[in-house]
Order: C-alpha cells, then structure tokens, then sequence
C-alpha cells in the first residue's frame, strides 16, 4: 500500500493510507551512460486495484515516473505542471485541460508508492564541495559537484528544496553523519523502449517534448530558451553529438554582463559536474555553438533565459540523452 500525502495550501499535514514506503533510484552524476544505452523496459503499469492520484503532490510524482517532467516538484499546480499534465491527457486521448478531474484521475493511477526513503552514504557527504564563486574558481575545481546535502537530494529526487525541508521538518542539513535519513518523492530516471523519431520544442510554451514517428510524447519538459530573439533558431535542426558528464568552455566574450569575464582575458574550461553551466549532459546541434543540456539551477527552468542553447533541468537532459542519437531531428516552433 502506498503512503499518500495531503496537500492544504503548499503541504498539509501528512495521512497515511497504510501502504509501505518503497525506496527510489535516485539520479546520480555517475549514473549517466557513456553513450546512448538501449532503453530499459517500461515501469510496470498500476496494477488495477492502485489508487488514482488524490492530490497535485502525488499527481507531480507519477506524471515524473512516465515521462511527463513538471520541473521541480513542489506539490503545487504551476503552469509547468498544468503543461505536464496536458501532455499527458493528449497521449491518453482526453481534453487537454490540465485540469485533474475523474476521467484524468482514472488512467492516472500511482505505479509504487509515492515516498521513498534516501539514506546518505559516506560516499554522499564525502563528495559535497562549497559552491564555487568566480569563474575562475570554477575552473580550478577537479570537478563541479553538489555543494551541500539538500542540494544533491532535491535534485536526485527532483524536489524543490522547500518541499525537501518540509518533508522533513526536524532534520538537521547541516549536521550530517552516514546513515542520516529523509523522505523524499519516489522518482528514479526515466527511460522508455520507444523509439523517439524526432524532438519538438515550443518556444511559446517553453516546452520540449520527445516524440515517435507517429507522435505519441515519450519525454516532455520544460525548457529555457535564449533571451534575444535573434538567437532562438526556428525551423529543423539535428542532433550531432551527445556527450555525458562535458566540461563546459568559458569563452568571456559570451558573457558581457560579468565584470570578471571582461577582466580575465582568455577562455577556462570548467570541469564536469551536476553545477557545470551546461550541467549532466550536452545535446549538440548541427548549428554552431547551440545544444540541449543541463543546468545547475532546476527551479530556473522555463522562469529564466539562457544566452542561446536550450537548457532543461540535468534529470531531464539525462532522460533526453538516453533517448536520442546522432541525426535526430530537432523542430523549433514558434
């Protein structure tokens, strides 16, 4: 039986429904294949007897689990949530309201329960480093990693941090031993046995979604996009390389903006990591300079703009990647 959760305002108290909690997956930098893997078979469907989703929180959870990204989850209905459930409505031939009603609720039915518990290794707090300020600084770290332990769990469990806090609210961040336990959202990366034919990003919508020849959506996410419009390339484009884990060149003629990049004077290569600006995985496109990839920054997804390239949250660029290969078609619409 799953443990059920019920929302009032952000999160309300927490009811249990009697069924277990099950351990997820989490996504992990090491994690990433170093080439497009055959996909892994679908998650079971619910069996029949599941329960439908009872509120935004557990409806966020399941829409993860089968490939419709809401971004981070936070147990609220946003519009990326509302965009992630009309996707999933189309694919299941209903009205694409992106409201959760009676028929929405029925087919959208929880697969595992939708809590799990993560227990931090040696290996995890082991790993964490003080976020880099400079450019510079960056460049000089043997790798870009979590900088504390609520970061690397909002992100393995693709949870907004406040929700991390608020699933947990007597835990102790920044006192941490091996062992230390918390609750978070039972996800685990995404994957599917069919075939994507082609990518379709909307630049309206600030959506990407991954789809078959015959136009069932396997993946859908936000997306950001560039912040001038001449830099937005309509029109088709394909898919050169993919590349797990890159390490990202900071070229200081790309960033105006930044006092430091004006006074550095030549490039830096930054190592990789789940905090490299292009973050766990890079797309490229068959235009120069321009791909799908990650970001350190996941609740920045779709709210902010980029200086040209798309970027997802790394849960979904790690999805995108296992899914795509050279020669894919990439349609930017309007």
């Amino acid at each position: 039986m799953f443990r059920r959760l019920l929302f009032f305002s952000v999160l309300g108290a927490v009811a249990t429904a009697g069924w277990a909690q099950s351990a997820a997956a989490p996504l992990r930098p090491e994690d990433t294949p170093a080439q497009p893997a055959d996909p892994a078979p679908d998650a079971p469907p619910a069996p029949p007897d599941s329960p439908p989703v009872a509120n935004w929180f557990e409806a966020q959870v399941e829409l993860h689990r089968r490939g419709y990204s809401c971004g981070s989850i936070d147990g609220v209905r946003g519009a990326q949530t509302a965009e992630a459930l009309m996707a999933f409505q189309r694919n299941e031939g209903l009205p694409p309201t992106g409201v959760l009603d009676a028929a929405t609720r029925d087919l959208l039915r929880l697969t595992a329960a939708p809590l799990a518990t993560h227990i931090f290794t040696a290996a995890d707090l082991a790993s964490l480093e003080p976020a880099a300020v400079t450019w510079l600084e960056k460049s000089q770290r043997p790798a870009l990693a979590y900088a504390s332990a609520l970061e690397l769990a909002a992100e393995l469990s693709r949870t907004n941090p406040k929700l991390l806090r608020t699933l947990n609210p007597a835990f102790n961040w920044d006192d941490l031993l091996p062992g230390a336990t918390i609750s978070v959202p039972a996800v685990a990366p995404f994957t599917s046995p069919l075939r994507v034919a082609r990518i379709h990003i909307r630049l309206a919508e600030k959506v990407l979604e991954a789809t078959t020849e015959e136009g069932r959506i396997v993946l859908h996410c936000p997306v950001s996009i560039a912040r001038n419009v001449e830099k937005r390339p309509v029109g088709e484009l394909r898919v050169t390389v993919v590349i797990p884990n890159p390490d990202y060149t900071f070229d200081p003629a790309v960033f105006p903006e930044s006092a430091e990049a004006q006074t550095l004077g030549r490039k830096l290569i930054l190592p990789p990591g789940p905090n490299n600006p292009v973050g766990l995985a890079w797309i490229g496109l068959d235009r120069p300079g321009y791909g799908l990839h990650g970001t350190p920054d996941p609740e920045k997804v779709g709210r902010t703009e980029s200086h040209g390239c798309f970027r997802l949250a790394n849960w979904d660029a790690v999805a995108l990647f296992s899914l795509v290969r050279v020669g894919t078609p990439v349609l930017v619409e309007p």
